[in-house]
């Protein structure tokens, strides 16, 4: 790689295009799905590409599509996108007492969104116990309620592999054994259940160097980087603001019929799984066009750099946020708890936003020509697949091959990140050493 000169970025996003050629040719194996013979290609790249990107849409099913073996290549895939197939990769050559180059550290560093080439050995050897830890005991607590449901067998099973999937915010389920897509409907008044899924979801969105911070300062606050109070502080404040949101529209349309205990606890449900699991414990179909709105926002704003979740990220969003209200006050500069931003990540955050807007658009544009679905259900199904979220108004199954692969090519762009997605594609060129004249542009 280092003779062909290949950058970081497209290092990236050649070890993700790898993983999900393999996985695709998997599960075109006739002994992977319960159909007989086997899936086609695009089904099967479409479903290996939602899965390694952590995606959750899916064609059919996960339990009565799939035979064990293509639920256990889904899962695997869905592991190594999550964590990441290069930090799996670089915590096996440590553990075997190899070296780590520098462009290694670099590529290493961008995949899991620390910001120091010093760090990244520290991260490496807690990424994977810690999300090992945390799944192991997510999936104990849901064993609980799957084993009394389904056995000990399956009930063991369904309670990792959700455990696993949740974590990294993937959205794929095996509850089809009892009723196929109901995803968690049989569950949105079992609270032991949506609790235990959503603070996996939480967990694996806040991102590997956020939890990195909060182990090494002991969850002290003042000792926390800039980065980690911004993820730790919108996500809350997005999680509050939409739990209240999605309360009052869906009160009386997708809640309606429920207690109020549950109304509560489906709206908390509602306001997490967007970012960007896609789990869901009500007909999203039922939503409320406000509701919808809401849901699609989340799903686009997303969850924390070098996380399991997708979205433009959550930092990105509090940087626009903030540049916006510092333009608003007259200041010249952009500040975030006591620190200047610098003009770069204020460059790389407008610039991402309009490569997912522009992605997006282009692609509901083309969607919207070959397939005969309203305008709504393909814009939400198009930021659902950018933002590797996986939730769907019902259409994924019925797309035609050329309407499956767009996403596909927008599941892949968002899990890999769109700046890099772009950059694949794109030769970087050095300024010229010349101070051009700057021109005066009428704005706003």
């Amino acid at each position: 790689m280092k003779k062909r000169k290949l950058t970081p970025a497209k290092t990236i996003a050649l070890c993700f295009f790898a993983v999900i050629l393999v996985g695709t040719l998997l599960l075109m194996l006739p002994f992977a799905s319960r159909k007989p013979g086997s899936i086609g290609f695009v089904d099967s790249l479409f479903t290996a590409t939602s899965a390694t990107c952590v995606t959750g849409l899916a064609i059919a099913d996960t339990y009565t599509a799939w035979t064990s073996f293509g639920q256990l290549v889904i899962l695997a895939l869905i592991q190594i996108g999550g964590l990441g197939f290069l930090t799996i990769i670089a915590s096996f050559f440590m553990l075997l007492g190899k070296k780590l180059g520098l462009f290694d550290r670099r590529v290493l560093m961008q995949s899991a969104g620390d910001t120091t080439l010093g760090g990244i050995r520290v991260l490496l050897r807690r990424i994977v116990p810690i999300s090992l830890l945390v799944e192991l005991a997510g999936a104990a607590v849901l064993a609980t309620q799957f084993v009394p449901d389904f056995g000990v067998r399956r009930g063991l099973y369904a309670s990792a592999f959700h455990a696993i999937s949740a974590f990294c915010n993937a959205g794929f389920d095996i509850l089809g054994m009892r009723t196929p897509d109901s995803s968690l409907l049989a569950y949105n008044a079992n609270p032991l259940v949506i609790l235990t899924i959503s603070a996996l979801i939480i967990l694996g969105g806040l991102g590997f160097f956020v939890w990195t911070d909060v182990l090494q300062t002991r969850m002290r606050w003042r000792k926390l980087q800039v980065h980690s109070k911004l993820v730790l502080t919108m996500t809350a404040a997005l999680l509050l603001g939409a739990w209240v949101l999605l309360l009052g529209f869906e009160w009386n349309h997708a809640f309606s019929g429920m207690p109020v205990g549950q109304k509560i606890l489906n709206a908390f449900f509602c306001a997490v799984s967007p970012r960007t699991a896609g789990f869901y414990s009500v007909n999203m179909a039922t939503l409320s066009d406000s509701g919808t709105l809401t849901t699609m926002v989340l799903m686009f704003i997303g969850g924390g750099s070098g996380s399991t979740a997708g979205g433009i990220k959550i930092t990105t969003f509090a940087v626009l946020l903030l540049t916006t209200i510092s333009a608003a006050r007259g200041r010249m500069r952009v500040h975030a708890c006591r620190h200047a931003v610098s003009r770069e990540t204020l460059r790389q955050a407008t610039s991402i936003l309009f490569i997912y807007l522009g992605m997006t658009l282009a692609a509901v544009l083309a969607i919207s020509a070959i397939e005969p679905f309203g305008l709504k259900a393909v814009a939400f199904e198009a930021v659902s697949a950018i933002g590797t979220v996986g939730l769907t108004l019902g259409i994924t199954p019925l797309l035609t091959a050329a309407g499956k692969l767009i996403l596909t090519v927008l599941m892949y762009a968002g899990r890999i990140g769109g700046m890099t997605f772009v950059l694949m594609f794109t030769e970087r060129r050095s300024e010229p050493p010349v101070d051009r004249p700057e021109a005066k542009i009428m704005i706003g």
